[in-house]
């Protein structure tokens, strides 16, 4: 036990009566950048250092998102919050925001620390630092709220039983209030992106879950139907179930049994941020499946399991990808008489973007007034933070019966659709109003197309005149860009009819790129996160090419520019080692003697398709050795000593500017190198490190 029982970090309190005065687990370098973040770092600077970083321990543990998963819980300032398995605080934030009084529990006082200074203004946390087991009798018996996140899937590894996970929960029932709420959230065993190749989040092996843990250890993640045994062993009949989309970690959308996801909604799959992975197949395509089988349930990547009262809260979607002023979550809320949509600024910043965007409904209701469009009612609400209350329509989206037109090659059907949209939309076009995101799937046609279209979402509208071809190519632009099913769609006939040529419409792509840099500030998205943080997706393809496609990693190839740039018809591989252009001496050095013909601006030289180390002896060109200072010679590596460099890419590359070289009708380019390959650890702690 530690002597010294409690700690102050700001308006933190650390009570480490329980700390057993060390800690049982730790991520080593990991940790202390996290610390010196959280001690020398505002939380707004966080962003930037994420992408500056591309670490996923990083963007893991500071991002934003991470709150998504507890923010929409009706919690309130009058209520106590028990966060158990707190760690470095990404949801700790969140709830002491919401919340009167926050109690958190943890095994690592680093990781405490960590939680402490990165909210130390925060008067409302005490954070026990320690076994559950043992901190547990200390609890208060009166929580309204009690959060696992990321959690109930390690009970066996701190409850010594027979039955850690029901025994866990019955322990964890004693400390709420009769009508207060345990909130589980965890990985599916089954979840889709298991299927598709992605590592088991806690293993990182393949398909572990999905054989049902075949290797042992401590972690176990649940079904649906599984998590609805052990909440029925522990007396509660009724668990309400949610889905976290893409999964619990960064939640963009919850889903609900009684708001499942739509064909065409689940786009964003490519979830390796930590690991490299297979992908065997396309989840989106997949997903789409599911969903017409009914069996999304099954297959959803994380559950959000919640115990007690039923939430009237069916479906959150969150849009904070973007600048502060736009950050909002939408909501859909079900009670025993209606149904309504609300959209909540999620800081104060966005508080005007709702009130924006309340004037902006009432003025197109003007403005669409007898045109066969009608906008969905809609209330500012002036509460404590001012929120918009909207209809609830039922119905098909337009988006969703042009799909089924193109899905039955009804090409007259769809442009029968269209020509309506364009009709109904122009209505009023010199006002200065308009809706920018008049697309497809925010337009709700009822049984007949001939009545009245519902608009459901205004978020996105300009006090300005916006011609309505550009609106309308916007919405097919839109409509195109988010799935390649749709590809088959005419595009030059929709130039036709909005009357526009290919350099118009380039135009308009220009002025949609800058929207979005508008709406995001130009944080980066996700996306792009995964891509900077640089872990690879193996396709099936290029597993079917055979062996022979798997030895290329290790084959020499090379681009020419020849005006055009570098690309790959363009580009060949040379023989294996031993051929007559490429050969390793006795010293292990390989050498390449490569024939140019005249007319080639520059050459680029992959030795290998894996992270490497390479040392350069010498470059020639005709027999003259060529310099490295200048521009001569490049490469996308670091320098770590005499032409030593590190390439921490699996696409490792040296190129040779021939500017200003002589230019032979043949010319020869000999290149001697050492390259020795770089295991995935070493490049990991590499990256840890900030060495690159």
């Amino acid at each position: 036990m530690s002597e010294n029982k409690m700690e102050e970090i700001g308006r933190i309190k650390l009570d480490l009566t329980h700390y057993p005065g060390e800690d049982y687990y730790c991520d080593g370098d990991t940790e202390d950048e996290l610390l010196d973040i959280a001690r020398n770092y505002a939380q707004v600077e966080y962003q930037r250092l994420i992408e500056e970083r591309k670490s996923w321990p990083i963007l893991y543990h500071l991002s934003q998102q991470r709150e998504n998963i507890v923010e929409w819980l009706p919690i309130t300032k009058d209520m106590k919050v028990l966060e158990v398995g707190s760690g470095c605080g990404a949801i700790t934030g969140a709830l002491a925001r919401k919340a009167g009084e926050v109690t958190c529990i943890d095994l690592s006082l680093k990781r405490s620390r960590i939680n402490a200074y990165r909210h130390m203004d925060a008067d409302n946390v005490t954070i026990h630092v320690g076994n559950f087991q043992d901190v547990e009798p200390d609890l208060c018996r009166d929580y309204d709220f009690i959060c696992l996140i990321g959690v109930f899937e390690y009970a066996q590894a701190y409850i010594d039983s027979e039955s850690p996970y029901e025994d866990f929960l019955n322990s964890i029932k004693k400390h709420i209030k009769t009508d207060g709420h345990i909130v589980i959230a965890i990985e599916n065993k089954f979840g889709l992106k298991y299927w598709a190749g992605c590592k088991e989040d806690h293993l990182g092996t393949y398909f572990s879950s999905l054989e049902n843990y075949p290797d042992g250890g401590v972690v176990r993640t649940f079904t649906a139907d599984g998590l609805r045994r052990i909440a029925r062993q522990c007396g509660y009949e009724r668990p309400q179930m949610y889905y976290p989309y893409p999964d619990y970690k960064f939640m963009t959308c919850l889903y609900s049994d009684e708001r499942l996801p739509k064909v065409g909604e689940l786009s964003t799959n490519l979830r390796n941020f930590d690991r490299d992975r297979l992908q065997l197949f396309d989840e989106k395509k997949v997903f789409d499946t599911i969903i017409q089988e009914d069996r999304f349930s099954l297959f959803s990547n994380s559950y959000m399991m919640v115990l007690g009262p039923e939430f009237d809260v069916k479906y959150v979607k969150y849009s904070n990808d973007r600048a502060p002023e736009f950050c909002i979550r939408t909501v859909l809320k079900v009670n025993e008489t209606d149904k309504f949509i609300e959209k909540h600024p999620l800081c104060k910043e966005a508080w005007e973007h709702i009130q924006k965007t309340a004037n902006a409904y009432n003025r197109l209701a003007v403005r669409y007034a007898g045109s066969g469009l009608s906008v969905n009612r809609c209330e500012l609400k002036e509460a404590e933070h001012p929120y918009l209350r909207l209809e609830y329509v039922e119905g098909k989206t337009l988006e969703e019966l042009m799909d089924a037109c193109l899905a039955r090659n009804d090409t007259q059907g769809f442009q029968r659709l269209f020509d309506e949209y364009l009709k109904r939309i122009c209505v009023g076009e010199e006002a200065d109003i308009a809706d920018y995101d008049l697309i497809f799937s925010n337009i709700i046609v009822p049984d007949e197309i001939n009545n009245t279209w519902n608009v459901i979402d205004c978020e996105w509208s300009f006090e300005r005149p916006v011609e309505t071809k550009q609106i309308a190519f916007r919405a097919v632009y839109c409509y195109l860009m988010e799935d390649d099913k749709r590809n088959t769609l005419n595009l030059d006939l929709i130039l036709e009819k909005l009357k526009m040529d290919q350099s118009e419409a380039e135009q308009y792509r220009k002025q949609e790129m800058k929207f979005q840099k508008y709406v995001t500030g130009r944080k980066m998205s996700m996306a792009e996160m995964r891509d900077n943080i640089g872990y690879p997706i193996y396709t099936v393809e290029a597993f079917c090419e055979g062996q022979a496609a798997a030895d290329r990693k290790d084959r020499l190839q090379v681009y020419e520019d020849t005006g055009r740039g570098f690309n790959e018809e363009q580009s060949f591989f040379l023989d294996e080692p031993g051929g007559e252009q490429v050969y390793v001496t006795p010293e292990g050095m390989t050498v390449l003697e490569l024939p140019v013909a005249r007319g080639r601006s520059a050459l680029r030289v992959d030795p290998c398709s894996r992270p490497c180390m390479i040392y350069i002896r010498e470059i020639k060109w005709n027999g003259a050795p060529l310099t490295f200072k200048g521009k001569q010679i490049a490469v996308n590596g670091f320098k770590i000593g005499d032409n030593t460099y590190v390439f921490p890419t699996a696409d490792p590359n040296i190129t040779v500017s021939l500017a200003g070289l002589p230019d032979e009708e043949n010319n020869l380019l000999q290149l001697s190198m050492e390259v020795t390959g770089l295991p995935e650890e070493t490049v990991k702690h590499i990256r840890k490190r900030g060495l690159l």
